[in-house]
């Protein structure tokens, strides 16, 4: 396809405005392509194909992280052969994160991080947090060496390394590939599994550009392989396990708990507003008195008090009677955090460090020295997770101490049995209402 001697793609570059794009195809050459060379007559079919190759990376959109096929004048580039991944690549999530690493120092406004990609970076930071001083170093070693290239080749290597972790490491809902079989049938004909890494550098030694090898031998079982084979077992076999029977129990008594709140076993009282002209059951969810079927629901587990508006602020005020209502707030504002534009994170951080964890803060939360010093190194380069193992903590305490004082509370007594008499005798009246209207209209009419 690349081929310009035997009738391959033409490969060109494009003039934009006050720049030049290099070693480009447009989706519709490749379509052409295909059904030209290979006998295809429904364009449909060319694109699927397309899509295919697409996928694995061998061609990728300049502009986008979703590797697609389209018809049309959407600019493509093929990737370079030591990026193929027909060379078995597996790449660690050290070499993700010195890419992403080596991506914030190099054009912001080219290579800017998506979303997902800053969320992995900061996930990848905590992971490596040891480490991470010489992951830095080999993002900037990666750099200086990519500055003395020139301009048009740095531009095509940057698009070829970003198309390859878009298959090793795909946006969020795309299918990863490299799990299918490829890898699998290398490892079955090289039992002896060597990891490469994207870098050339290997914990061991330096590897050169991937290759194909040939099938090894299979070797004999030494004594070595069964005495790492005996300590695999053993160690599955103090595993923690559950009897079948226990597991069963659960799923049942979960259930049971469940089935009145589930509207394909029992039907919603009063009617489903989308099969009936009663939206009463629309009304009841809305209101901020809550029923005691809503109620009741609440005592189940803390996620479900969580989890409702109402629950939260009844939850909230019982915190409050009880001077410890930061906790339930810090909560939420971390919540709120993980769902901030990129741009306001830094800033939402610091306003959150300083309500309720700074020295002298006027909502202070109790937190184990653990994890404050977690947080305290996080919140100077913080992002959406910067409070996860203080969140977690601030969690576990109102689970097992505040939520279990709030199920024994007169406030939450008193709202599981409010409004039995009165809301049977509206559910009576309500019946009555829609009977009166279904034989009055007939005659009406």
């Amino acid at each position: 396809m690349q081929d310009d001697k035997t009738g391959g793609v033409p490969i060109r570059t494009v003039k934009s405005f006050l720049s030049k794009i290099p070693s480009v195809v447009t989706g519709t050459d490749i379509v052409q392509w295909l059904m030209k060379n290979l006998s295809i007559e429904d364009p449909v079919e060319a694109i699927h194909l397309g899509s295919l190759v697409a996928a694995q990376g061998y061609i990728f959109p300049i502009s986008d992280h979703v590797l697609t096929m389209k018809d049309d004048g959407t600019f493509y580039r093929f990737q370079a052969p030591y990026f193929w991944p027909s060379n078995c690549w597996e790449p660690e999530n050290t070499d993700y994160a010195i890419y992403l690493c080596k991506r914030t120092m190099q054009n912001k406004a080219r290579l800017e991080l998506a979303d997902y990609e800053a969320e992995n970076l900061a996930r990848l930071q905590r992971a490596f947090a040891r480490k991470w001083e010489f992951i830095f170093m080999q993002a900037e070693a990666q750099v200086k060496i990519d500055r003395k290239k020139d301009k048009t080749e740095r531009k095509i290597l940057d698009s070829q390394e970003r198309a390859f972790w878009d298959v090793h490491r795909p946006v969020p809902g795309c299918v990863n590939t490299t799990e299918m079989d490829i890898r699998k049938c290398r490892r079955l004909k090289n039992p002896q599994k060597v990891k490469k890494s994207v870098y050339g550098v290997t914990e061991e030694s330096q590897s050169q550009s991937p290759v194909h090898v040939p099938s090894q031998p299979i070797r004999k079982t030494t004594k070595e392989d069964i005495r790492k084979q005996i300590t695999f077992l053993n160690a599955q076999i103090d595993r923690h396990r559950l009897k079948m029977s226990k597991v069963a129990e659960s799923l049942i008594a979960y259930t049971e708990q469940y089935v009145e709140y589930d509207p394909l076993v029992t039907p919603a009282e009063p009617s489903n507003p989308w099969i009936s002209d009663d939206v009463a059951l629309w009304d009841i969810e809305m209101s901020k008195e809550p029923s005691q079927h809503r109620v009741k629901r609440w005592g189940f587990s803390f996620d479900e008090i969580l989890k409702d508006q109402v629950g939260r602020d009844q939850f909230l005020r019982f915190l409050e009677s009880e001077f410890s209502s930061e906790n339930l707030r810090f909560w939420l504002a971390v919540q709120d955090l993980k769902k901030q534009p990129l741009q306001d994170v830094a800033k939402r951080v610091e306003e959150i460090w300083q309500e309720f964890l700074a020295p002298g803060a006027p909502s202070a939360i109790n937190l184990d020295s653990h994890s404050y010093e977690i947080t305290s190194q996080n919140v100077k380069d913080g992002g959406r997770y910067t409070f996860e193992d203080a969140q977690e903590h601030i969690y576990k305490l109102m689970k097992s101490d505040s939520y279990a004082r709030f199920l024994r509370s007169n406030a939450y007594q008193d709202l599981l049995l409010a409004k039995k008499k009165p809301e049977s005798e509206q559910g009576r009246r309500t019946s009555l209402e829609k009977f009166t209207r279904s034989v009055g209209q007939p005659l009406l009419s």
